[in-house]
């Protein structure tokens, strides 16, 4: 559950888990894991539909509005390229045919890393994995990786 407190938490403390499935769960590198350690998570959201209804001996000329469906946002996590091939493998299964949906959990922490909240996406699967852009115009940037993710639904806790 949300911990409440007058000053917002900051955006820069959090946790990534891309959770169990066939493939494994966040580790240490070993086979089948993903190693944590992303500098970027965006897309967190959702939306739901709504659809126009109104009876025909309605007195008011307004349609109502029903909610009915909703859509989820998709997920880019972003991370510094660190030598290991876990994401690029774990897209590489799906496009070859092999499902590997993962519960994949985000957690804020504060300042003292407490988890205060808990974002947990249901069965998340990659959709696109982007390498890092390289230029050898100096500059001393990081080398990214950025993996996209589709899910089913999205819980807060």
């Amino acid at each position: 559950m949300p911990t409440y407190r007058d000053n917002p938490y900051g955006a820069f403390n959090f946790l990534v888990s891309l959770g169990s499935g066939p493939g494994g769960s966040q580790g240490d590198g070993s086979l089948g894991t993903i190693i944590g350690g992303f500098s970027d998570v965006s897309g967190l959201g959702f939306e739901v539909k709504y659809s126009e209804y109104r009876n025909g001996n309605e007195k008011v000329n307004l349609a109502r509005k029903i909610p009915n469906t909703h859509t989820v946002d998709d997920i880019t996590l972003k991370r510094g390229l660190v030598g290991s091939d876990d994401l690029f493998t774990w897209l590489k299964a799906v496009r070859d045919g092999t499902a590997d949906p993962r519960n994949v959990t985000i957690t804020l922490l504060d300042e003292a890393r407490n988890a205060v909240a808990t974002f947990t996406l249901r069965n998340a699967q990659p959709k696109k994995w982007s390498g890092p852009t390289l230029a050898a115009k100096g500059g001393g940037e990081v080398a990214m990786e950025e993996l996209h993710l589709v899910h089913e639904g999205i819980e807060y806790k």
